[in-house]
């Protein structure tokens, strides 16, 4: 008995083992080193330009298209006339390209998921993967005049496609990957004390509380900022970030934000970091609500 629980704690351990050398591996080849354009590249394909992941925008276009091919398959079946064969074939084409942007944005946001989302994001990946390769095979078999070697190959794919979205569900809903971490955080609505402003250090990340939401503060040549301190992508700590310039560069996985307004400047976090108004009064560090900025002159 106690052979078989270690075989398999081991077998675990080695799956755990090849889910984070994939990713690990992805992840130094989308960086590319650090260089500029690897870092632009990944922002587009995170969806950092659009406020929302790039991928679940994408993933729409094979979903639909496919859904539509089997539709006129089955109207080619039943009414044997040649527009709903066309119609099928492009459809499935059609989804075929939306796919295939959609793998590249779902591998990117994917090279920064953690566990326990890491295993199901790569089974979501992989049997997408594999629809698409199955409706591919469908769009070569019609190519071929063997419509129903196509239709089954693309009724197998459309099942595959369908399970692999019902994974990327879990995701989202079970595990709120790419949903906004800081979101349901309550913050005054007038200014209220969190912190001795002797107690913060120049140019030091701090991290204090509201009644259990984590603030940033930053004082910063002459200025203070404040922000929602837990990471809009992944809840990592930003008061344990970096400051490059008037940003901050979470620890997690180096998503950076502009201080002043919360914007994101660097993926793969997608959604703002909420601000807040802050200011020195009486020996004090006040904050609250704040629509625009959350910069105050010290």
């Amino acid at each position: 008995m106690e052979d078989t629980l270690e075989n398999s704690d081991t077998n675990i351990d080695r799956e755990k083992q090849i889910d984070e050398r994939l990713q690990k591996v992805l992840d130094k080849a989308l960086y590319a080193g650090g260089r500029p354009v690897a870092q632009h590249i990944r922002n587009f394909l995170n969806g950092t330009w659009l406020g929302e992941p790039l991928h679940v925008v994408l993933k729409d276009i094979p979903t639909g298209a496919w859904t539509i091919a089997m539709v006129f398959d089955l109207l080619d079946l039943v009414l044997d006339r040649p527009e709903f064969a066309v119609s099928a074939d492009t459809s499935i084409a059609i989804g075929v390209i939306g796919a295939a942007g959609a793998v590249a944005a779902g591998m990117t946001d994917w090279s920064d998921v953690d566990p326990p989302a890491r295993r199901l994001g790569l089974i979501h990946g992989l049997l997408n993967l594999s629809g698409t390769a199955l409706f591919v095979t469908s769009l070569l078999f019609r190519r071929k005049k063997s419509r129903r070697n196509g239709r089954i190959a693309g009724a197998l794919g459309y099942a595959v496609m369908a399970y692999a979205a019902h994974l990327g569900g879990k995701m989202v809903y079970r595990h709120r990957v790419g949903v906004d971490r800081t979101d349901g955080q309550v913050f005054p609505d007038s200014f209220v004390a969190v912190l001795p402003e002797s107690i913060l250090a120049e140019s030091e990340p701090t991290r204090v509380m509201y009644r259990g939401a984590p603030i940033l503060l930053i004082r910063r040549a002459g200025r203070l900022f404040a922000m929602a301190e837990t990471c809009s992508h992944f809840s990592g700590p930003l008061s344990e970030g970096k400051l490059v310039g008037d940003s901050i560069v979470c620890p997690h996985h180096s998503s950076r934000f502009a201080l002043e307004d919360g914007r994101v400047l660097d993926g793969p976090a997608v959604h703002p970091q909420p601000c807040l108004a802050v200011r020195a009064r009486d020996g004090q560090i006040e904050v609250r609500k704040a629509s625009t900025s959350n910069v105050t002159p010290v």
